[in-house]
């Protein structure tokens, strides 16, 4: 095992889940208790993501990070990522400018183009072409690249149409991503012009945000968090399969700005851990259920309980297997060994771990577990 000066940061990814038995209310106040413990854990950051119409508590992101920002004290928070597409580039930077103005120099803007890449691919699907391209299984130093998941069938899915559709104007354009993103960075450093008129973003400008983005492929998040200069967050544990093409994009297209230097690479992780490798498998053994629950087009439902919850059979278990084999789950020392290889492999700066439970407390303990095993010093900000 290598040592602690050696591993990179690690940081939090919270999904506010709601599980079996439990309500909205109850996912929100967790996710404040669990910032406050991964906070003295020695935890880097706290990202929230967006998900809309499903059982998590993270719909409304920007509300929820005002929340955790008033319940800590120095971690950094942000979003995981705000789905520029649906939201306007004035709308996003006035309402990290007002959280900002109360905990300056600690929030995070992660930006993606999920509602962008989905219009693109409903599209596509509609046209009858091709989405996902096939890939054999590969191992790269040590690290699982799985099979992409076809996700045509989840396209066609007249849920996610309509989930979709919620979520903007009728005939409303969805604006290109890289002019949504030079327009968040235009705003933020008072250079926003529409017709030779200048906008101000009040709260808002020259807020002390930093700026990422997200992406799954070596598409064009990977190009434009590269040409910005930005930070750049490959989303392993959304998109296994195209987590190292999307590094890989990202360091070629990157150009130096006055945000940063060189690159920078967050790579996130689904990670279970508990004091041995039966206890975290048999509390992992749900998140399969909960994915197949989207992947189906039904959307997540609350996450099942382990104790309960009937086995996913063999189908079930082919349409899953990406996500599940990709998973970080076992003892401290297993799941360590796993994350050293994933940092290794993708040469991640900092790593970015979600973990999600049926019960609580065994949440919380995951995340103490891998801290105390990582190395990671308490109230170390």
């Amino acid at each position: 095992m290598t040592g602690r000066a050696s591993r990179v940061p690690l940081s939090v990814l919270d999904l506010a889940p709601i599980t079996e038995g439990s309500c909205a209310a109850d996912a929100i106040r967790r996710s404040i208790e669990l910032a406050r413990h991964v906070e003295e854990l020695g935890y880097r950051r706290y990202w929230l993501a967006e998900h809309h119409f499903v059982s998590v508590a993270s719909s409304s992101t920007t509300s929820l990070i005002a929340l955790v920002a008033a319940a800590t004290d120095h971690i950094r928070v942000g979003s995981a990522a705000v789905q520029i597409g649906h939201h306007t580039a004035a709308s996003v930077v006035e309402a990290f400018g007002t959280i900002d103005a109360l905990h300056p120099g600690r929030l995070d803007l992660g930006l993606g183009r999920s509602g962008q890449r989905r219009t693109e691919a409903l599209s596509a699907v509609a046209a009858g072409r091709r989405v996902t391209e096939p890939q054999p299984e590969r191992w790269v130093d040590g690290l699982l690249i799985p099979e992409p998941f076809p996700i045509e069938q989840l396209l066609s899915s007249p849920r996610l149409a309509t989930m979709s559709s919620a979520l903007a104007f009728e005939g409303a354009r969805q604006p290109d991503f890289a002019d949504a993103v030079d327009d968040v960075l235009a705003l933020l450093g008072g250079r926003f012009r529409i017709d030779d008129l200048e906008v101000r973003a009040v709260p808002g400008e020259n807020a002390d945000l930093q700026v990422w983005i997200f992406g799954s492929s070596k598409g064009q998040s990977a190009a434009v968090a590269g040409a910005s200069g930005l930070p750049f967050v490959a989303n392993y544990h959304v998109s296994p399969a195209s987590v190292l093409e999307a590094v890989e994009a990202y360091r070629a297209a990157f150009r130096p700005s006055a945000r940063l230097t060189e690159p920078y690479v967050v790579v996130s992780a689904d990670v279970v851990v508990a004091d041995d490798d039966e206890t975290a498998t048999h509390l992992a053994s749900t998140y399969g259920h909960w994915v197949y629950d989207i992947r189906s087009g039904h959307g997540a439902t609350d996450y099942p309980d382990p104790a309960t919850a009937p086995p996913l059979t063999d189908q079930q278990l082919r349409v899953v297997a990406d996500r599940t084999r990709t998973q970080f789950v076992g003892a401290p020392e297993t799941v360590v060994g796993g994350l050293e290889t994933l940092a290794r492999a993708t040469g991640a700066d900092e790593l970015v771990i979600t973990s999600v439970t049926h019960d609580f407390e065994d949440r919380k303990r995951s995340h103490q577990l891998l801290a105390e095993a990582w190395g990671q010093r308490r109230g170390e900000e």
